[in-house]
């Protein structure tokens, strides 16, 4: 790795470049391209991967054990969950989507999401992870179902374990070709390392944006007659993720970010009346930051986060934008959630007694549309810096879209964060670029007409889908 000095705005940071590899065995003649009845659209992706990438030296591969069983006794082990990243990997380069089942048979695919489901439904909406002393944190931004970036990311890392923790911020589907073995990975490591491994949900975990941006299809591609059954499991499974976490009491991670205050009235109740009549004031001008007590009590557990009513929290968690402009106001780009500016920055964490917010959700493309806020083009950014911290978005997806439709492609790279003792919130930022070249695949969506940083919701569709 290539160490750069701190520059000017990033006092207390340390930038590290992280060179990737070229994947072994991964030369479009090993690599036969899915047949048409087995995508959704005829057009390759031979534009997908970057023009230029970097050689490392392979790992030793792994020989894949497929099909991936059950454990016996129900308890996932790491050669299990190494085994069937092996496996994910390979399938990706050897077989046609349709045959998905014969790598991870939908039984297993039960079995895996039933046990993280279960886990995920009983953490908090804000889930509070102690460090000790002699370990590190990893938080990881969007990925969009780029597997084998994601794979060299905790390869590059170090995969979980008791001294590190993973905080992923989200957005493992959509837009990649692999977002079911990405999510299922990362299920995996949830199930084998619960206290290590912390998965957040992302704008892209919810009915609406899955149905339009490829996961549904893909989903119902590689798993056929069991299509809808899977892809009914992992909506369930993601209604079960947390909003947020926070980090040896000092740094505040979530998607997409800050959220507003719900004030709520209450109406006298009739007699014979069960439920409350509740009001929400609609005004612009009463928008007011809330607060992590007010985070713990937002219902999570909804297919598509509300833009109206009484649930807003949830919505502005996963969808609301950083802005140069002072003040709360609503996303109108988005058509969900907020813009927050410097001053709300700060005024969360003073009165939160924080140092540092990470959040994700804005790649190469949604921020070449945002005026006053620095490109990703390393996978990071650093938004405010105020009295009592910083703003940093991160984007963990190098080379992203997967699929696109200009001519010329944005050839970010990607980043991941760790943070260390004694404070935990100094971060030191790695960037690396894309596993080059990807297999060739087909999308799950039609990536030429699909607007590109989900601006402009079709909200009518929301209702419709929820």
């Amino acid at each position: 790795m290539l160490s750069q000095s701190d520059s000017p705005n990033t006092s207390s940071f340390t930038i590290t470049t992280a060179v990737t590899a070229t994947s072994p065995n991964s030369s479009p003649e090993n690599n036969p391209k899915p047949p048409s009845d087995d995508d959704f659209f005829s057009v390759a992706s031979s534009s997908s991967s970057s023009e230029d990438n970097h050689t490392e030296k392979p790992s030793s591969p792994r020989h894949p054990q497929i099909p991936v069983s059950w454990p016996s006794d129900g308890n996932l082990t790491l050669d299990w969950v190494m085994d069937l990243m092996s496996a994910f990997d390979w399938s990706s380069r050897n077989i046609r989507p349709s045959e998905f089942p014969s790598v991870l048979p939908v039984q297993v695919f039960d079995r895996l999401i039933l046990s993280a489901s279960k886990i995920l439904h009983k953490e908090p909406n804000c889930v509070t992870i102690d460090c000790c002393a002699g370990s590190s944190v990893v938080v990881v931004g969007d990925v969009h179902g780029q597997l084998h970036d994601v794979i060299f990311l905790l390869r590059d890392t170090g995969f979980p374990a008791d001294n590190r923790f993973f905080v992923f911020n989200g957005d493992y589907v959509d837009r990649g070709a692999w977002g079911l073995e990405t999510f299922l990975l990362l299920l995996a490591w949830k199930v084998f390392m619960p206290h290590r491994v912390y998965l957040l949900r992302g704008n892209h975990e919810s009915k609406y944006c899955t149905s339009v941006y490829g996961f549904e299809k893909e989903v119902l591609a590689k798993y056929g007659d069991s299509g809808k059954h899977a892809y009914r499991k992992c909506l369930g499974c993601f209604e079960g993720l947390p909003l947020a976490s926070i980090i040896a009491g000092h740094v505040y991670t979530a998607h997409g970010g800050l959220f507003r205050s719900v004030s709520i009235t209450h109406s006298k109740r009739p007699k014979g009346k069960k439920n409350r009549k509740i009001i929400v004031d609609p005004e612009v001008n009463s928008l007011s930051l809330g607060s992590l007590e007010e985070l713990s009590k937002a219902r999570r557990s909804v297919l598509d986060p509300p833009w109206e009513g009484v649930n807003l929290i949830p919505g502005d968690v996963l969808w609301s934008d950083p802005s140069m402009s002072p003040g709360l106001s609503p996303n109108k780009e988005r058509g969900i959630g907020l813009l927050w500016g410097p001053d709300c920055t700060e005024e969360f964490l003073k009165k939160s007694n924080l140092k540092l917010i990470i959040r994700s959700h804005e790649g190469p493309d949604a921020r070449e549309k945002r005026s006053g806020l620095a490109g990703m083009d390393e996978g990071y950014t650093i938004d405010h810096v105020v009295e009592s911290g910083k703003l940093i978005t991160l984007f963990s997806a190098p080379d992203y879209p997967q699929f696109q439709a200009t001519e010329e492609r944005y050839k970010n790279k990607g980043a991941y964060i760790v943070l260390e003792p004694p404070n935990f919130d100094a971060p030191v930022f790695h960037s690396f670029e894309a596993i080059t070249p990807r297999p060739k695949v087909n999308p799950y969506y039609n990536f030429e007409d699909v607007i590109d940083s989900d601006e402009e919701l079709d909200l009518a569709s929301m209702v419709s889908t929820s």
